[in-house]
Formats: structure tokens, sequence, C-alpha cells
């Protein structure tokens, strides 16, 4: 009787310590992939202030071991470089595969997921997704392309030193909830962790796990609309115009 009372009671202990330790892992987790999200927002920049335009998205749908997997997928080179992308899935949004894309306003974006190679970063979020990856397609393409007039952006030829020019506008939208109030516009790219339940995220094995609902939705139905708040487990972190030009000014790539 004294031998049961006893492992009762150390089983209690142990039931009540599993949970904190549980939630410090989760914790530990979250500040992780926030650090790495800082880190790639770095590697955007500096991959553009380098390029003189922002990296296209990797494929999805391929395993670790394929080729391609973690590479910008790109078609043509120089002046007629561009997003290799598939059917457009909504208006304005592409995603990622084998055939050129379509850009025809300023404002079309091309997704997929993080071009981790390409960037010389680790594949996955602390939970062992890939990073989810949306880019405006006139900050992604070769140098030297005309311009689209749009939004007050009246440069109507190219730069010799960037893709873009300082009035270009991005496509990728930040809200606080769906169909909420948005928290950043005219966003030139967002990379997205799907958190501890990944929902709507990419595995190594290029396999996409189950869509969440409700705000985790609007972060895996490919279009360039995203949702950051704290109900829900997803980590977003965006580049802001601002900086990105004041990068490329400091860079002499603009104007």
């Amino acid at each position: 009787m004294e031998l049961a009372m006893v492992l009762v009671i150390v089983g209690l202990l142990l039931g009540g310590l599993l949970i904190p330790l549980s939630s410090q892992q989760d914790l530990q987790s979250r500040q992780a992939t926030e650090k790495s999200l800082i880190d790639i927002r770095e590697a955007l920049i500096g991959f553009a202030v380098i390029n003189g335009r922002l990296p296209c998205p990797a494929q999805a749908n391929i395993a670790y071991t394929s080729t391609n997997a973690g590479i910008e997928a790109t078609t043509g080179s120089g002046t007629n470089l561009t997003c290799a992308c598939a059917a457009t899935s909504s208006p304005g949004a592409a995603q990622i595969g084998t055939t050129p894309c379509s850009i025809s306003a300023a404002t079309d974006t091309v997704g997929g997921v993080l071009p981790w190679a390409s960037l010389g970063l680790l594949e996955t979020d602390a939970w062992g997704n890939r990073y989810t990856y949306h880019v405006s397609s006139f900050f992604a393409r070769g140098i030297g392309q005309p311009y689209t007039a749009i939004f007050g952006c009246s440069v109507t030829t190219g730069t010799a030193n960037a893709a873009f020019a300082l009035c270009t506008p991005g496509g990728v939208t930040i809200l606080t909830a769906s169909g909420g109030t948005p928290l950043a516009s005219q966003v030139p790219a967002a990379v997205v962790s799907h958190g501890k339940n990944g929902l709507g995220a990419y595995t190594p094995q290029g396999s996409k796990k189950t869509a969440g609902t409700g705000d985790e939705a609007e972060n895996s139905n490919g279009d360039a609309t995203f949702v950051s708040n704290t109900f829900i487990d997803d980590q977003l972190v965006w580049i802001p115009p601002g900086i990105l030009m004041n990068r490329m000014i400091g860079a002499a790539k603009l104007p």
C-alpha cells in the first residue's frame, strides 16, 4: 500500500513537470524560428543588394534529395530572367512550377517555398517544415526590363543596377486577420513559418500538410495576402519597402 501511494505521488509530480517542460520547448522553438525569420529577411535583402533583385521562390513539391531542391526557380537569363511559374492560382498570383510567369502588372506575385540553398540558409523552421515564400514579380526579374506605370510610379524604362525602381509597388499584403485591416501593404515579399501545427506547410519530402482554417488558411492558399496575429501559431516576416529601398540606395543600386 505504501509503495502504491509513493508511485501515485511520483506520477503526479512527473505529470506536473511534463506540462511546463513542453511549454518551455514550444517557447524555445518559437524563439528559434523568430530568430531564423529575422536572418531570412536579412539574407533576402542582402541577395537584393548583391544581385539587384529579390530571389524567386523554390519549388515546394519536390523532395530535399532532388537536384533543384532549395534553388530559386528561374527561366531565362540576364535581362530576360523571370521566375518559372505554373498556372495562376488566383488573380495576379502564381505558384512556382515549370513554365515562365506571365507578368502583366507590377503587382503580380509568385509563391513557393524559401530558396534556402540559394540563400545559404536552413531548409526548415524549428518544427521541421519549409518556409512559405511569396515575392512580387517585378522585384524578382532580370535587371533592365521596363516598368509598368502604376500607383503613381511613372518610370517606364529599366535601370542598370536593379530590377525595380524606388516607386515600384509590391503586391503582397499583410492583414491583422482574414478580411481584416492591413498591417502592411504593397510589400515586396513575405515569409511564413506555419508553426507547431504546420497546417498548410510543405515538408522536406515535398508533401503539403493539411491546410488550416480561418486566419491560418490565408497563409497557405497560394495568394498574396497573409495574416499576422497572436491567435494563430504561424510566424511571419516581411520586407518593408522603405528598408529595402534604403539598403539599395546605400549600395548604389538605386536610384
